[in-house]
C-alpha cells in the first residue's frame, strides 16, 4: 500500500512538473514578446528652425500619450558622436558639419506596438511643421506581432492538449491504486456504508497525495529554473516573485483538485459495477 502510494505521489509530481513546465514557459514568452515590444519605437526627426520650447512641448505631448512609454531627446551633437563610434571615424572633419538633425527616441507600450498605431501617430506629428520626419520599421513590427500571435497560438493549443493529457494520467493513475481495493469498498457498500462515508478516506488520502505531489512538483520547477539561470542568466531578468509563487500554488491547487475529483469518481465507479464485474 505504501509503495503503491509512494508510485503515485511520483507520478503526480512529473506530470505536475510538465503543467508546471508549461505555465513557466508561457509567462516567460508573454514578458519576452512584451520586451521586445517594449524596445521598438519610432524617431521623430526635428528641422534645425524647431526652437527649444516647441521640442519641450512635442516632448511633454508625447510623454503623456497613452502609447508611449519613454521619450529620449538625442542632440545632433549627440548622434554624431555615436555615428563617430560605430564608423570608426571623425567625418565631420571630411564634411566640415554636422549634416544630422536632433531628433526623439520614442519607445512604445507593448501593447500599442503596431503599423495601424504608428501611421496615425505618424500622421498627426506631421503635421507640425517644425518636424521632418518620422522614422519607424513597418516590417519589423509586423513580424514581431505576427510572430508573438503564432506563438501565443501554439501554445494555447499545446497547453489545452497538455492539460487533458495531465488530467486523464492523473485519474488512471488514481484509480489503478484504488483498484486494488475494489472488493474492500463492494464489502463496506453491501454491509450498509453509505457512499459518502466509503469515498471519505479515499478523497482524503487523494487530497494529501496532491498536496505532497504539487510540493514536489514546485521544487522540481524550482530546481529548473535555477539551473536554467545558470545557463541562461538573462532569464533572471524576466522572473517575477509574486508571479512564481502564483504558479506554484496553482500546481498545489491543481494536484488537490484533480487526486481528489478522481479519487471520488473512482469509488463511485466500483460502487455501481456489480460484483460479477469486480473480478475483470
Amino acid at each position: 500500500m505504501r509503495a503503491s502510494g509512494f508510485t503515485v505521489i511520483i507520478s503526480l509530481s512529473l506530470v505536475l512538473f510538465m503543467l508546471g513546465a508549461l505555465g513557466l514557459l508561457i509567462i516567460n514568452a508573454n514578458k519576452l514578446s512584451t520586451h521586445f515590444k517594449e524596445n521598438v519605437g519610432f524617431q521623430v526627426y526635428l528641422r534645425d528652425t524647431a526652437t527649444s520650447a516647441q521640442t519641450d512641448a512635442l516632448i511633454q505631448e508625447l510623454s503623456n500619450s497613452r502609447f508611449t512609454r519613454s521619450v529620449n531627446l538625442i542632440s545632433k551633437e549627440e548622434a554624431a558622436e555615436q555615428l563617430q563610434a560605430e564608423l570608426g571615424e571623425d567625418f565631420l572633419s571630411f564634411l566640415g558639419s554636422n549634416p544630422l538633425l536632433n531628433s526623439l527616441e520614442v519607445k512604445l507600450e507593448a501593447n500599442h506596438v503596431n503599423s495601424d498605431t504608428l501611421r496615425i501617430v505618424e500622421k498627426n506629428l506631421m503635421q507640425k511643421p517644425f518636424i521632418k520626419e518620422v522614422v519607424y520599421q513597418k516590417d519589423l513590427i509586423d513580424n514581431l506581432n505576427r510572430n508573438a500571435n503564432a506563438v501565443a497560438f501554439f501554445i494555447l493549443i499545446f497547453s489545452a492538449a497538455l492539460l487533458v493529457v495531465a488530467i486523464a494520467l492523473i485519474n488512471n493513475t488514481i484509480r489503478l491504486s484504488i483498484y486494488s481495493q475494489r472488493f474492500l469498498i463492494r464489502t463496506m457498500y453491501l454491509v450498509g456504508a453509505t457512499r459518502a462515508f466509503i469515498s471519505k478516506p479515499f478523497v482524503f488520502k487523494g487530497f494529501r497525495q496532491g498536496i505532497i505531489a504539487g510540493i514536489l512538483a514546485g521544487l522540481l520547477l524550482a530546481l529548473f529554473l535555477i539551473v536554467g539561470v545558470r545557463f541562461i542568466p538573462e532569464l533572471l531578468q524576466l522572473q517575477d516573485e509574486n508571479v512564481l509563487l502564483i504558479l506554484f500554488a496553482g500546481i498545489v491547487l491543481i494536484g488537490i483538485i484533480i487526486s481528489a475529483f478522481s479519487a471520488f469518481f473512482s469509488v463511485l465507479r466500483y460502487l455501481k459495477l456489480k460484483t460479477s464485474d469486480l473480478y475483470f
